[in-house]
């Protein structure tokens, strides 16, 4: 009768003391998508007898699939298995829910770490105006949200080599407004007739 079902609470019913049953109400199980790509849970878990962990961490023991079912449901939580390939399976009392949200972020935090920085090129020249300039730099300040480095190069042309000082000038500019999320990884510096700066993320 309890198959497809959990419970999540009894009363005792009978008014004489050779009848003294108890009266579960029943609620459906947690549905799950049929195409998750995660543990079983509930109804889903096939073996009929498993190793079961409550809901505080504390081993029980193994017991039937139906007894760990009913115990889910007494404290209004699900049943999933957490290590199929054990003898029993072992299947842990908790809010599959919040079990889910858990480990799609420590997937994202994974997905994070695994990243390859990559450096981006973001190209000035020395007389560049207020309006390029600040494309250029919101460009800058993405990249470095990102977890990208930024190579900034401002290129010469013809007598503009005479006026370097003048490039070292917007690369301070962008050096003051990266400050607060990035660090200078190659201070300015000549490159044939380009200047060339590095800044990577805090």
């Amino acid at each position: 009768m309890f198959e497809d079902m959990r419970t999540v609470g009894a009363v005792r019913i009978g008014a004489s003391n050779h009848c003294n049953r108890r009266l579960y109400i029943v609620k459906p199980p947690t549905p799950a998508p049929k195409d998750r790509d995660g543990p079983r849970v509930n109804n889903e878990i096939e073996s009929r007898t498993i190793r079961l962990v409550d809901a505080d961490g504390e081993m029980v023991g193994v017991v039937s699939l139906r007894e760990g079912l009913e115990m889910a449901a007494e404290v209004g939580l699900d049943l999933v298995e957490v290590s199929p390939n054990a003898e029993p399976p072992v299947c842990k009392i908790l809010d599959y829910g919040k079990f889910k949200y858990e480990a799609q972020k420590k997937k994202a935090e994974a997905r994070k770490k695994q990243k390859v920085i990559e450096v981006k090129e973001i190209k000035l020249r020395p007389g560049i105006d207020d309006n390029d300039y600040g494309v250029k730099l919101r460009a800058m300040r993405k990249f470095l949200e990102e977890g990208d480095k930024v190579k900034v190069t401002l290129r010469f042309r013809g007598r503009e080599m005479a006026h370097q000082d003048l490039g070292m000038k917007v690369m301070d500019r962008v050096r003051a407004e990266l400050d607060d999320l990035a660090k200078v990884e190659q201070f300015p510096k000549m490159e044939g007739r380009q200047m060339v700066m590095v800044v990577a993320p805090r």
